[in-house]
């Protein structure tokens, strides 16, 4: 009985034993089921080897409560409706109907022995409005969360500086933390920090002793490094851009300096988004979408510029990628929350790549500058990338900035390599050409030498023959003279109209030759060789006063051949002018009605009596009378032949006494001469009369005879009714 008693108070004891067990272990899962303040250890082998900080916010421990109450923040209070909560897990899910998403975190912790001695402070991050307790009390916050009765703000500083906090290692202590965020008004599915800080993971963080020294040392590196790149591609781009306009005919300039520009402008953005304090969200995130486009249009302005450098056509797939490169930057931020920030950099990559191979038994010259760069783009990045993995979550990591310098300066500077190579290039080619042109030149010079001495041969025949010609002319018009003065006027006009035939093939030829140099100095202009273009214009003009000379050397043996064929002194005479004129005019109805016996016309004349004598050479203006008769003799006589109805030939001269002048005017009612030609008419061997039946002449030898009198010849016409010509002399 006894051994039965013993072993029954065992197996009693032994149940309720497990009773108690199955009891504690009960209660140990349901307190696991109810958040508790359960106590996060903190080490300062935590804190981040560079910055030399701790995300609270990214840690296990924390409870959460939606809604507001400042006593939340007192060390003791219950917890049992609160729930395991991360900050790191608030996403607009949590937010109300109005988009505000409001509520506490809690978190007991203890500093090990690590902190003893150890300076700390507490620093904020940006967008998210917080109040942050320690142990009830407050310590800092970040905007306003409507603390104190204020309004709510968002926090716009960048980058606060830490704010001190004694805590005593070994002990626990409360931290609690009032958050206040706001859906983002660029994208609706998420809160301000989610889109742009990519989460709540830094809004709060725990500092070490050398935190603000670390960050005065990087934003000190960052700006230094970032004006540098601004910089240098800044003043790149003024450089293309100055280029440009000075060859404008360089398409490669004009994609350089868009694609540099661009870059520029989102490099500076970037710059001054990262080192400006404080910005509203829109401005600021509005500012980041228009840096992305800006880096998007960069790329895909590049590799335009590359297809034409390495002479690829542009095809739609091609257009099509680029638009797709040229927009992913803002796309990927707004959409996809930066995933395809690197399938597009891939995507570039591959382009260039693609350029690269597929043009590469063709590369030569600057064309590798561009390989190199690009290469050089390729090897930096690679580092990057390799060094952000190694480091993570470290930055900056060792030598960030030489691998970014690599990185965004190796392409532009490439392509300042490539313009400066290529523009040696097109003067190597101008320089070709220009000794092309210099050898065709010497060989045009030496043909223009040989036609030059076989034109002097010809031209010392043709002065052989002009000068017995003119022997025989002198001869000629002495006889033509003395029998009748107006048929020795016709046929030496004829003469002189064939003697000087050969001359003027002479200046023929000359013309000939400047029309061949004329189009072979276009030919020079095209291709941009100014000194073969000068070369041939000195031709042009030594060839040209070749031409000038003959011609008034021909002019000059007329002019000789006209003053021996006639009788007159040379000598100024007292003349009556009525009596000369009638005499011419006699003169010139006779011989045109000894040569025409069909001629006829109405002669009328006009003279005044007061006119008097005047002071001339009577054979000069005598000729410039008989010059102006004939012509109006001939003009009535054509329209006669017209049988116009009621027409009758009339030809009127009349002389006027003027204050100290005299006028003879000779009018008459034929065609007149066309407005058209009007100016032509006193010029050398022009004549609106038939071929063979004017020289062109008579009026240019008159006009130069009233020139040497210190008189005027005037024109005065009217199409289809006939002209006068008035004769001005000195009284």
């Amino acid at each position: 009985m006894k051994e039965a008693s013993l072993l029954f108070n065992y197996q009693f004891e032994y149940v309720m034993r497990l009773k108690l067990f199955f009891s504690i272990l009960f209660l140990s899962l349901l307190s696991f089921c109810i958040a508790q303040d359960s106590t996060v250890v903190l080490s300062a082998s935590m804190f981040d080897k560079y910055f030399q900080m701790i995300p609270l916010t990214a840690k296990d421990g924390w409870i959460f409560k939606e809604g507001n109450d400042t006593n939340w923040a007192k060390q003791n209070i219950s917890t049992s409706d609160w729930k395991k909560f991360n900050p790191t897990q608030l996403t607009i899910k949590n937010a109300d109907k109005n988009g505000k998403a409001e509520g506490w975190f809690r978190m007991r912790f203890r500093l090990d022995s690590s902190f003893e001695n150890l300076p700390l402070g507490i620093q904020m991050g940006r967008w998210v409005a917080a109040d942050v307790y320690i142990n009830g009390q407050h310590i800092v916050s970040s905007g306003n969360t409507g603390l104190n009765g204020k309004p709510y703000k968002e926090n716009q500083i960048f980058i606060e500086p830490p704010t001190s906090v004694d805590l005593v290692p070994g002990v626990d202590h409360v931290l609690a933390l009032h958050i206040v965020e706001h859906r983002s008004p660029l994208k609706s599915s998420m809160l301000k920090t989610e889109l742009l800080n990519k989460g709540f993971g830094n809004v709060l963080e725990l500092t070490g002793p050398e935190s603000q020294v670390k960050d005065i040392n990087y934003y000190k590196r960052f700006t230094f490094f970032w004006t540098l790149w601004v910089s240098v591609c800044s003043v790149l781009a003024i450089v293309f851009w100055f280029l440009y306009f000075q060859n404008r005919s360089e398409k490669n300039l004009l994609l350089i300096s868009i694609a540099i520009t661009s870059f520029s402008i989102a490099m500076f953005m970037d710059a001054f988004l990262n080192i400006k304090t404080e910005m509203t969200f829109v401005s600021w995130a509005g500012m980041f979408y228009i840096k992305d486009l800006f880096y998007g249009f960069s790329q895909a302005t590049g590799i335009l510029f590359l297809a034409h450098a390495f002479r690829h056509k542009i095809s739609l797939l091609l257009k099509s990628l680029m638009i797709i490169i040229a927009f992913s930057g803002a796309i990927s931020d707004f959409y996809f929350d930066h995933k395809l920030q690197l399938p597009i950099g891939i995507l570039f990559l591959l382009i260039c790549f693609y350029f690269i191979v597929s043009s590469w038994k063709n590369l030569k010259g600057a064309q590798w500058a561009l390989v190199v760069g690009i290469l050089s783009t390729c090897i930096w990045n690679v580092l990057l990338a390799y060094n952000s993995v190694k480091y993570r979550p470290a930055f900056p990591f060792p030598f960030v900035y030489l691998y970014l310098t690599g990185t965004f300066l190796s392409f532009p500077l490439s392509q300042m390599v490539y313009v400066v190579m290529r523009f040696k290039e097109i003067l190597l080619e101008v320089q070709k050409n220009a000794n092309k042109v210099i050898q065709l030149t010497e060989e045009r010079k030496n043909q223009a030498l040989k036609q030059q001495k076989i034109l002097e041969e010809e031209v010392a025949k043709q002065t052989i023959e002009l000068r017995t010609a003119f022997e025989n002319l002198k001869s000629t018009q002495s006889q033509l003279i003395q029998s009748e003065k107006m048929a020795s006027l016709g046929e030496l006009t004829a003469g002189i109209a064939h003697e000087i035939q050969n001359p003027l093939n002479f200046v023929n030829n000359f013309s000939d030759v400047n029309t061949e140099l004329i189009d072979e100095a276009n030919e020079e202009a095209d291709k941009g060789n100014l000194s073969g273009v000068k070369t041939i214009l000195n031709d042009i003009k030594d060839n040209s006063e070749k031409i000038i000379h003959h011609g008034k050397r021909a002019d000059a043996i007329v002019k000789g051949m006209l003053q021996h064929s006639r009788t007159s002194s040379g000598q100024k005479e007292p003349t009556d002018i009525n009596a000369l004129t009638d005499e011419y005019l006699r003169l010139a109805y006779h011989g045109l009605r000894a040569k025409d016996k069909s001629f006829n016309a109405d002669i009328k004349t006009d003279f005044d009596n007061n006119t008097g004598k005047v002071n001339i050479i009577p054979q000069d203006i005598g000729r410039v009378i008989l010059n102006l008769i004939n012509n109006a003799f001939y003009a009535v006589n054509e329209k006669a032949k017209q049988n116009i109805p009621g027409f009758e030939p009339t030809v009127v001269i009349s002389t006027k006494k003027l204050p100290g002048k005299v006028e003879i005017k000779v009018q008459d009612n034929g065609n007149g001469i066309p407005q058209k030609v009007v100016d032509k008419i006193f010029q050398p061997f022009f004549t609106t009369k038939p071929t063979g039946l004017g020289t062109g002449l008579g009026l240019s030898l008159s006009y130069d005879i009233m020139k040497a009198h210190g008189g005027e010849l005037i024109v005065e016409t009217k199409e289809g009714e006939g002209t006068g010509f008035s004769i001005i002399l000195g009284s």
